[in-house]
């Protein structure tokens, strides 16, 4: 499993993501207006709007806040336009880190985005730098106590999944970004929960980190970044061993 997906899962474990509630709204927030200002206010019609409304729903955000956002991106209420940016750089023990933030001034989210990278060993590079090194797929975590194992692939692969592998804990299920909400309705709909979903960037490779105290700075710059409040999503390449990760959740 890659370094991204095992960190998604312990953080999912321990509810890191829940004791932030604010921060998690505003970020779903702006996800919700761009998306509505890039295809309109449509559910329906709006894939990437669907996705990040049943985000919104799993995160408990009451759904006059979300009809709020929509509207501010299709213009029906007045609000601030964010613009999307990507970052590239990388981190302590050459980790490569990809940054995807939404900002309403780029001048001062990429001074940051900067000075967190160095400030923990890192340093922005150039656009090309380190994108080539993610693949966009979907990814779905199932618990193994929550599925027959035979069951659920045979559900995810008629549906359209890429992969299916079996972890220690979790069944993981790989798939195309537009096979994914396919592919998540049908494991839902055979009453299978997931324990998490979303599109996301996979790395091609990975750069093992084994070294303690390297760990420690790799998880504390990307965390650093996850809290920023312009920060959409943090990819990153490490490979850590689940004992070092473990005592660092």
């Amino acid at each position: 499993m890659s370094g991204h997906s095992k960190w998604a899962t312990i953080k999912h474990k321990k509810g890191a993501l829940d004791a932030k509630r604010g921060a998690i709204f505003t970020k779903l927030i702006k996800e919700i207006t761009v998306a509505a200002r890039a295809g309109g206010g449509s559910p329906e019609s709006n894939p990437r709007l669907r996705t990040v409304i049943a985000k919104a729903k799993e995160a408990n955000m009451p759904s006059d806040n979300i009809e709020r956002a929509i509207k501010k991106g299709t213009g029906e209420l007045p609000g601030v336009t964010y613009e999307e940016v990507t970052y590239e750089g990388y981190g302590p023990a050459g980790v490569a880190i990809l940054i995807e933030a939404m900002t309403d001034n780029k001048n001062r989210t990429a001074a940051e985005i900067r000075s967190a990278l160095e400030k923990r060993g890192g340093n922005l590079s150039g656009a090309g730098s380190v994108a080539w090194q993610f693949l966009k797929k979907g990814l779905l975590l199932v618990k193994k106590d929550a599925a027959d194992e035979d069951k659920l692939m045979s559900i995810a692969l008629d549906a359209g999944a890429a992969d299916f592998v079996t972890q220690k804990d979790s069944f993981e299920i790989t798939t195309e970004p537009h096979d994914f909400e396919a592919v998540k309705k049908a494991i839902h709909d055979a009453g299978i929960a997931t324990e998490s979903a979303e599109v996301t960037r996979i790395p091609s490779g990975v750069v093992k980190v084994s070294d303690p105290s390297a760990a420690k700075n790799v998880m504390s710059l990307v965390e650093s970044l996850e809290e920023h409040e312009d920060v959409q999503n943090v990819y990153a390449n490490f490979d850590i061993p689940d004992e070092i990760l473990q005592s660092l959740a």
